[in-house]
């Protein structure tokens, strides 16, 4: 039998390839109104090199600095990050399913934090820091009842604490340290999670309200402000706090009796006015640093344990402290 021409083969070849269904491209997954948000905010920032992927011919599920839901396919996450970035965009609020909103290290930003971000009611994580960011700490995020994260450090934030953050029932911890905050600190009353607090390197001045007596935290950093008054009922056998930094404030008050939690690892409270002498009960604790200078303490420093691991400058420039690692009494 006579094999066909090889000209007929490649010609019924041709037409079986053609005659096949043609796989139709891929769906873009962006929702179009999340990316004419993100395009708009592009757009508001000047259209930095940072965000040179947010090309509208491309689907922005795809985009750096942006997350989609895998399900949805709606944009859940922003996360801005070192970069020659400045301006200011309200349009960030016209994102209604985003979680995680960070702008960081972004020193250009400038500006208050904008008003909108209070529309993004499903946000669990807010990381505004290392910004040029002015103006106060607004109300407003007592609104976002699902943070468990807020962090505003670095930046040139002013003006009081709003009392209306302690409303945040699922916060885990607050980052308001290394700003221009004045005033007293409010008497947070937490209903929820207890949040590791953080509000060093401000112009916070007064006592620590009492109420902050009546939780368990894991991490309060109040250091370099101007607070004053006594913190020993911060203390207890039944407290579970680990880390406590209070140093250089104003604090005075007489150390001989307070009773510190067995979970404390790290006691910072070096240049304040506290008095008395160190409680023999210290040499139980597992402590990974210690720093009581600058103080007006004085006796023997305890024998065991920890104590006389650290080195002289953790207890130099007291009233009267002696013994090791200090000379002898």
């Amino acid at each position: 039998m006579n094999s066909p021409p090889p000209l007929l083969l490649l010609g019924l070849s041709l037409l079986l390839f053609l005659s096949l269904p043609t796989p139709s491209l891929a769906a873009e997954r962006c929702n179009p109104d999340d990316k004419k948000v993100l395009l708009e905010i592009k757009k508001s920032f000047g259209n930095p090199y940072l965000l040179a992927s947010w090309v509208s011919s491309n689907d922005c599920c795809d985009w750096y600095q942006v997350e989609c839901d895998r399900t949805t396919n709606r944009i859940i996450s922003l996360t801005i990050f070192a970069g020659n970035l400045s301006g200011q965009s309200a349009a960030v609020g016209d994102l209604p399913y985003l979680q995680t909103l960070v702008f960081r290290k972004l020193s250009n930003l400038t500006g208050t934090i904008p008003s909108a971000i209070a529309k993004l009611t499903h946000l669990t994580l807010v990381r505004l820091s290392w910004t040029n960011l002015t103006g106060p700490v607004p109300a407003f995020f007592a609104q976002l009842k699902n943070l468990t994260f807020l962090d505003l450090s670095f930046n040139d934030l002013s003006g009081s604490i709003p009392p209306e953050l302690g409303q945040l029932t699922n916060l885990g911890a607050i980052h308001l340290d290394r700003n221009k905050l004045t005033g007293q600190i409010p008497e947070w009353i937490f209903t929820g999670n207890v949040p590791d607090i953080y509000l060093s390197h401000n112009q916070l001045t007064g006592p620590i309200p009492k109420s902050f007596g009546y939780y368990n935290y894991t991490t309060l950093d109040f250091s370099r402000n101007m607070l004053s008054g006594d913190l020993s009922f911060l203390f207890g056998s039944n407290k579970t706090v680990q880390i406590v930094d209070f140093s250089r404030n104003k604090f005075e008050f007489n150390l001989s009796n307070v009773v510190f939690p067995a979970s404390l690892t790290s006691l910072d409270l070096n240049h304040n006015k506290i008095f008395g002498s160190l409680p023999e009960e210290l040499t139980a604790l597992n402590f990974q640093y210690l720093n009581v200078s600058y103080n007006r303490l004085c006796g023997k420093i305890p024998t065991g344990g920890k104590l006389q691991s650290f080195a002289a400058t953790s207890y130099f420039h007291n009233k009267c402290l002696c013994g090791a690692p200090l000379p002898a009494c």
